[in-house]
């Protein structure tokens, strides 16, 4: 069974789940073919006791529509996110977990899913597009922004603040990093299975430590003949 995408996008009022709640969140499921298979979107009760952080909720006001669109339809997360996860679990391929930055997203579904649900049906780890990005482009992590990365990778998608919209929105572009780099492999002649490639890898690093290691003993040795006694009539 293939691996498929499961793009998620959580919109939150606090930092953090627990003292805070997810208001809305949304997946949007892609095949490594970047063929959308599936949607799934949810507005949230917010949690008894937690209240909005005040920073985020100054966010908020400036973004009145999406407040209203995450506070329209709400249900009680212990009622939707048992329902998420058999969801996820019969989606026709190996589910992973995208998001960008994983480090947020997948920290308000795993507490809410694990609390409400009881599991996790992405289990312990999820992929992180902002990661990615930095190893295809080689810039900095802290420097990995969208504006700098290559506008080829962006599909025409609008960026709300909507779960769902914004959970199309990165999916396509971690699709199309997807492809750019499996394109990249097969013009390096990278195949599935790394080893020779990475032995090879490790005998031409050997090969160039041990030219530079010699390279640097003969200019050694030169320098030592160089800086040797010099040689007077009395001498000879």
């Amino acid at each position: 069974m293939a691996e498929i995408f499961v793009s998620t996008d959580v919109e939150a009022d606090g930092p953090i789940p627990g003292p805070h709640s997810m208001l809305s969140f949304a997946s949007a499921v892609y095949t490594q073919e970047k063929e959308l298979i599936a949607t799934y979107s949810a507005n949230l009760e917010l949690l008894p006791g937690a209240a909005g952080h005040p920073e985020t909720m100054r966010w908020w006001k400036s973004e009145p529509a999406a407040w209203a669109a995450h506070r329209e339809n709400v249900r009680p997360p212990e009622e939707v996110m048992p329902e998420y996860a058999k969801w996820v679990e019969a989606l026709p391929g190996k589910p992973v977990f995208v998001a960008y930055p994983a480090g947020f997203d997948f920290t308000y579904m795993f507490w809410y899913l694990m609390r409400f649900a009881g599991c996790c049906p992405f289990s312990w780890s999820a992929l992180d597009i902002k990661t990615f990005a930095m190893s295809l482009t080689g810039l900095p992590y802290r420097k990995t922004v969208k504006p700098r990365l290559p506008q080829a990778w962006f599909e025409d998608f609008p960026h709300t603040h909507v779960a769902l919209d914004d959970a199309l929105e990165q999916g396509a572009l971690f699709c199309n990093m997807w492809t750019f780099w499996k394109e990249q492999r097969e013009r390096l002649g990278i195949g599935e299975d790394l080893a020779a490639y990475v032995e090879a890898w490790k005998a031409e690093r050997a090969a160039a430590r041990a030219a530079e290691e010699a390279e640097a003993e003969a200019l050694a040795a030169a320098a030592a003949v160089a800086d040797g006694p010099a040689v007077t009539s009395g001498d000879k």
